[in-house]
């Protein structure tokens, strides 16, 4: 009996091409099993250097490492099948100019598989874009409230009101020219992510900005309730899975001070026991 062909993968192209389309689904993953999770309904999965706070406790994603992204990349990677596979460039590793951005991003995909990645900044990052789309090299850009740059920016504040909303628009134009095939917007007023959406030829992908935009991105942590650290305000949470999971820890903890814990003969029978 013949197999069925394995599903292929979504490219950087598949994902720019639904512009205006179907709303893409996004999610971060940074291991294996989570990953084969999100790739049953997700059209990009982002190893995000979010896994800095949410799995190693770090206070902010400034200490996230080139190894630390090959990591979790490389786990990522073992669990998806359809969904296009996007790996941050964490903070340090292309700021400094293009050739070091294409040394780490070559190296980011090079050693995870990597269908793209993401790098923030608006306008000062065009030249450093440009540079690695035409070295074969996609790219997710990230405008508005950019994590990496949060000391500059003076904390997690909306980004975009009032006459800030034009540099916001100027850098989402620069990294659209640039090659971008698709721009996360972070944290901006629903009216100015909107009218950027309308504006470009490549999908916006929201997080804390609209519904309007041509997707959505989630912490995983976040949506799940796992990550309970903080909250964003912008953030739904489809479950509350750390409050269960506490809930269990407890339980089997007093089962074993109580010594109520099953015993191996109740588990897996009489394994001396003859017929």
């Amino acid at each position: 009996m013949s197999q069925p062909a394995p599903q292929k993968a979504l490219s950087a192209a598949d994902i720019r091409a639904r512009k205006g389309g179907v709303p893409l689904v996004c999610l971060t993953a940074y291991t294996t099993p989570v990953a084969q999770l999100a790739d049953a309904e997700c059209d990009l999965v982002l190893v995000g250097d979010s896994v800095g706070m949410v799995l190693h406790g770090l206070p902010s994603t400034l200490s996230v490492t080139m190894d630390m992204m090959i990591l979790h990349g490389q786990a990522v990677a073992r669990g998806t099948r359809r969904a296009l596979m996007v790996v941050d460039m964490p903070f340090a590793s292309y700021e400094e100019g293009p050739e070091q951005a294409f040394r780490n991003a070559a190296r980011l995909m090079a050693e995870t598989g990597a269908g793209a990645v993401k790098l923030e900044g608006g306008q000062h990052m065009a030249a450093t874009i440009r540079f690695l789309v035409e070295r074969g090299i996609p790219v997710t850009a990230h405008i508005g409230l950019t994590p990496q740059a949060i000391n500059a920016l003076g904390g997690y504040r909306v980004q975009g009101r009032g006459a800030d909303a034009d540099r916001i628009r100027e850098d989402a134009r620069a990294v659209a020219a640039a090659g971008a095939f698709s721009v996360v917007l972070e944290k901006v007023p629903a009216a100015l992510a909107d009218a950027i959406t309308d504006e470009l030829d490549i999908p916006t992908v929201g997080i804390g900005a609209s519904a309007g935009c041509d997707g959505q991105i989630l912490v995983i942590d976040d949506m799940l309730g796992l990550f309970d650290a903080f909250k964003p305000k912008f953030v739904k949470r489809y479950a509350t899975l750390a409050e269960g999971a506490s809930a269990a820890i407890r339980t089997y903890a007093e089962e074993v001070r109580a010594r109520a814990f099953p015993a191996p003969e109740h588990v897996f029978g009489d394994e001396g026991a003859t017929s």
